[in-house]
């Protein structure tokens, strides 16, 4: 059982360096199959943690720096893996009919990018090690560069290069905590440092270093969830990438920092980060409100997806910093169902664009009288981002929003209000691009409804966010016992 977790995490990368090999066309087909071998995996991975296996590996790797090959899944790591692992089949079966060539880029490295991609972010969601997770983060941003440069819109390099600079400030700064990680759990350790998440969590808390290591890991997350201020990268990345290469930038990548928010933030300095509450939810309700306005007024419907999904984030960090069980398992399940809500609306969006050619809202209209299922998936998919009830983001939303009203009632209903503008910015999409008069360029255009390869990526997408929106035991199971024990550690401090 020992070697589960590596196998699950090494899949997708030897997938990856498969499609480097000179297979031409069968490229697509290869990338495919180790995703759904990936899915399957995944799947049995949750299958025996719902047993009670032990899936955890601790193996000595670097022992002069204290750092092991450690993996292991709790409830939010697991989510998150089963999470990537349905994406990214989804991803592919999306991309399908890419051109053959983007510059001088073709379908065999898109495919070996995303397997890459895939693998790197489970191993950062498996990561026990804090030099390992470290490693893993900072290598996610190679894939995801060479996805956005090498494939999407005309100034696709320009948002690459953007995206990388804003990735590589946060890597810098996080690798300051990560090197006084190692100088704290000496001095505590008696000269035997360590990075095993375990190990630290028993250390005593250092009043030298705490705010100092917490900060900076506090500041590397927030560039990649990404949150106010420092969001500016997400809109241009998701406007010049592809559909797919957005899904997996938003709903899987940018987790990590929600993710690492509590993994690392809140399990190794709870002191640190009680303090640090009130900064935190005040960027979290800028975060939702300026994003949600932002969305609205966005007349390209890629940057309008981003936009919401900094309103979407920001509900997470509010979730996390209400430091209430049901506040931070919301947050959690958030992660999941933004995941899958987000993945639906890019798609949906990226097969308008593929029949239309253009992303700017102001060049559809009466979509419905020609393709009524496409405009319908689409309308569903909004619906999900806007959280109504009946579908999963209900759930998550509402737990976070009880969260956050049994701590302090102002701040629950300043969040609720990017609730009402979300149904702004969604139905007002809906209403400018799906009804009203049939524009003429779009009936020339899109001349026909959802096509059998759009049916297969779309409509599990739409059952997995019904069943997690009527049936969010499915994964609050799991996730709940997680959440209890990171707030007992942040009521008990250290």
């Amino acid at each position: 059982m020992t070697l589960v977790l590596t196998f699950l995490g090494l899949l997708p990368v030897v997938g990856a360096l498969v499609c480097c090999l000179p297979v031409k066309k069968a490229a697509k087909v290869i990338g495919l199959v180790f995703s759904l071998v990936t899915l399957v995996a995944a799947v049995g991975v949750a299958v025996l943690y719902a047993q009670g296996a032990n899936l955890s590996i601790q193996v000595p790797w670097i022992p002069a720096f204290g750092t092991y090959w450690a993996l292991g899944v709790d409830g939010m790591g697991l989510v998150m893996v089963v999470l990537t692992a349905v994406l990214t089949p989804a991803v592919m079966i999306a991309e399908w009919h890419m051109p053959e060539r983007v510059g001088r880029w073709s379908p065999r490295a898109f495919m070996g990018l995303v397997l890459l991609l895939e693998g790197l972010c489970l191993f950062v969601f498996m990561a026990n090690d804090v030099l390992l997770f470290y490693l893993f983060f900072e290598a996610t941003l190679i894939p995801m560069y060479f996805l956005i440069g090498g494939f999407g819109g005309s100034r696709r390099s320009y948002a690459a290069m953007k995206f990388l600079l804003f990735g590589l400030a946060g890597g810098l700064i996080m690798l300051v905590s990560v090197i006084g990680v190692y100088v704290w759990s000496s001095q505590a350790n008696g000269g035997h440092p360590t990075y095993l998440l375990s190990a630290l969590m028993a250390l005593p808390d250092s009043p030298q270093f705490g705010w100092l290591l917490m900060i900076c890991f506090l500041i590397a997350f927030i560039l990649k969830a990404p949150m106010f201020p420092v969001h500016t990268w997400l809109p241009t990345a998701a406007q010049e990438a592809t559909p797919g290469t957005s899904v997996l930038m938003v709903g899987v990548m940018d987790k990590i920092g929600t993710f690492g928010m509590i993994k690392i933030c809140l399990l190794l300095f709870p002191v640190e980060s009680k303090a640090a509450a009130p900064v935190m939810i005040a960027l979290a309700l800028i975060s939702i409100l300026y994003g949600a306005l932002a969305a609205i007024a966005s007349k390209n419907m890629l940057r309008l997806v981003a936009y919401t999904s900094i309103s979407h984030f920001g509900i997470m960090v509010l979730g996390i910093y209400t430091f209430t069980a049901a506040g931070l398992s919301g947050s959690i399940f958030y992660m999941v169902n933004h995941g899958f809500s987000t993945a639906a609306l890019f798609l949906m969006v990226g097969f308008l664009i593929n029949r239309r050619g253009s992303a700017m809202v102001g060049d559809y209209g009466g979509v419905r009288k020609v393709a009524p299922l496409l405009a319908g998936m689409t309308l569903v998919a909004g619906l999900s981002g806007l959280a109504l009830p009946g579908m999963g983001s209900f759930v998550s939303e509402f737990m976070v929003l009880a969260g956050a009203w049994s701590n302090t009632v102002w701040v629950a209903a300043v969040a609720a209000v990017g609730t009402v503008l979300a149904a702004v910015y969604i139905l007002l999409m809906y209403q400018r691009t799906m009804t009203g008069p049939l524009a003429p360029d779009v009936q020339q255009t899109v001349t026909t409804d959802m096509k059998g390869y759009e049916k297969v990526v779309i409509f599990p997408l739409v059952a997995i966010i019904l069943a997690l929106g009527l049936a969010p035991g499915i994964a609050l199971s799991q996730i709940t016992p997680m959440a209890s024990q990171a707030i007992t550690v942040v009521e008990g401090g250290k």
